[in-house]
């Protein structure tokens, strides 16, 4: 007998470290509130917080930065690079190489959202990229 989906308050749960190296709080997923094509978590990055090169294989990736500031190189051989504030929104397309850090000297968090009931659902590391970004 199938479940019948419904609404759902999660309250933020423990945290934990994602296969790329990130921490994050857990939030609503299939585990907590029964997702079945979303995610949403809160991510903190410490002064010098830096993830393994990934991709998410068929999953579209969305980020508001609630405070602080991080930088994300992205692309082929992470040529790319962009920074983000508190306030910016960010978009990372389905299989896009990416490295996110924070060098600044405050933590950053954001929220990020997944077209995945998970957020570690289609992680694809990419250690052969991850020199490619100084320290």
């Amino acid at each position: 007998m199938a479940t019948e989906a419904t609404c759902a308050v999660v309250r933020t749960g423990g945290a934990y470290v994602g296969r790329q190296g990130l921490t994050y709080l857990a939030g609503l997923t299939s585990e907590t509130a029964g997702t079945t094509g979303i995610c949403l978590n809160l991510a903190v990055l410490p002064p010098g917080a830096r993830a393994k090169t990934h991709l998410h294989h068929g999953v579209e990736t969305a980020v508001y930065v609630i405070e602080g500031e991080a930088e994300m190189y992205f692309g082929v051989r992470l040529a790319q690079r962009l920074e983000a504030r508190a306030g910016d929104y960010m978009y990372v397309p389905a299989g896009m190489p990416h490295l996110v850090r924070n060098r600044s000297h405050a933590t950053c968090r954001a929220l990020v959202a997944h077209t995945a009931a998970h957020d570690q659902e289609g992680i694809v590391l990419l250690p052969e990229l991850d020199a490619l970004v100084p320290a």
